[in-house]
C-alpha cells in the first residue's frame, strides 16, 4: 500500500468511473489459509483456503485484517448470522461471507465490482470451501438494487446483515455504499457491520466521515448532488476494537493505529 499512502482516493477512485484502465502486468494468484480457532482440530472447514487475485486496483489481492476479525466474530457469535439473509459488499476474498455461510446463514449473497477476475475468484473460494446457500454476483455500489433483492425469498425485500469489510478508505464512495445499505437493510432488526483499519493514520478523519454521513438525518428535499446535505438516518455504534498486527510494515504512521481493527454497527430505527 505504501506507494499509495498519500493519495486520498487512489484505491478505487480510478476504477469507479475511469475512462481508461491502467495496464498492469499479470501477477499469479496467491493463496492464504485462514484457521478458524473455534472449530475443533480435524473438523471439516477448520482451515479455509482463500484464493486471492494476483494483483488488482481494488486491492482484492490482500486478505485484510478486518476480514479475519469479521470471521472470528461470526465463529464466536454465530447467532449474528444464523438463519439470516446476508449481503457482503466489496468482498475481495470473501472470508466473512464464507464463515457466515458455514455458520448457518439462510442465504449469503457475495458481491464485488463486476470484474470477471474478481467474481471468478470469489466463486472459486465458495466452491472449493464448500460453502452452502451462497450466491456470487457483481455489483457497483449505489446503483439499482433490484437484482440483489431478487435473491431474497418471496415477500422479503431487505437483508438482515450487510458486511462492509475494510471499505471506508474509499472516501469518494461513502455515499454510494450508504445509499445501497439504506435501501437493502431491514429496519430495526437489521445490522450493517463495518470493520476497518486506519491504514493511513493521517487520513483517519476521512475514514470516520463515513459514520458522520451515515447518521445525518435524511432530508427528502436535499439536492442529490449536494453531498454536504445528504444523510442516511442510521444509528451508529463503535462496539469493538482488536489489535491484530500491521499489514504494511513499510507504510508511515503510528503502528498502533495501523495494527488496530475497529468494528461498528449501523441500524435503522425506521424508514
Amino acid at each position: 500500500m505504501s506507494q499509495h499512502s498519500d493519495d486520498e482516493d487512489c484505491f478505487a477512485g480510478d476504477l469507479f468511473g475511469a475512462e481508461e484502465e491502467e495496464v498492469v502486468p499479470e501477477v499469479k494468484a496467491t493463496f492464504e489459509v485462514y484457521t478458524r480457532e473455534s472449530v475443533p482440530v480435524g473438523s471439516a472447514h477448520r482451515d479455509l483456503k482463500i484464493k486471492l487475485v494476483g494483483s488488482h486496483p481494488l486491492w482484492a489481492h490482500h486478505l485484510w485484517n478486518a476480514s479475519k476479525v469479521f470471521a472470528s466474530l461470526f465463529d464466536n457469535t454465530p447467532r449474528l448470522v444464523q438463519d439470516k439473509y446476508i449481503l457482503e459488499l466489496g468482498a475481495g476474498g470473501a472470508l466473512p461471507s464464507l464463515v457466515a455461510g458455514l455458520n448457518g446463514a439462510s442465504k449469503v449473497v457475495v458481491t464485488d465490482y463486476p470484474d470477471k477476475e474478481l467474481i471468478d475468484n470469489i466463486n472459486y473460494n465458495v466452491e472449493h470451501n464448500q460453502v452452502p446457500n451462497t450466491i456470487v454476483d457483481g455489483y457497483i455500489w449505489g446503483t439499482d438494487t433490484d437484482r440483489l433483492r431478487s435473491y431474497l425469498p418471496e415477500g422479503k425485500t431487505t437483508y438482515d446483515v450487510l458486511i462492509l469489510s475494510d471499505l471506508v478508505f474509499n472516501h469518494s464512495q461513502h455515499h454510494a455504499m450508504l445509499k445501497t445499505c439504506r435501501e437493502l437493510l431491514t429496519p430495526e432488526t437489521g445490522r450493517v457491520y463495518v470493520f476497518y483499519t486506519h491504514h493511513r493514520p493521517h487520513l483517519a478523519h476521512r475514514d470516520l466521515e463515513f459514520f458522520e454521513i451515515a447518521k445525518r438525518p435524511v432530508k427528502v428535499d436535499a439536492d442529490p448532488e449536494d453531498r454536504d446535505q445528504l444523510g442516511y438516518g442510521f444509528k451508529v455504534d463503535h462496539f469493538m476494537t482488536e489489535k491484530i498486527g500491521v499489514m504494511f510494515e513499510e507504510d508511515p504512521g503510528d503502528e498502533e493505529v495501523r495494527a488496530t481493527v475497529h468494528g461498528w454497527q449501523l441500524w435503522l430505527e425506521n424508514k
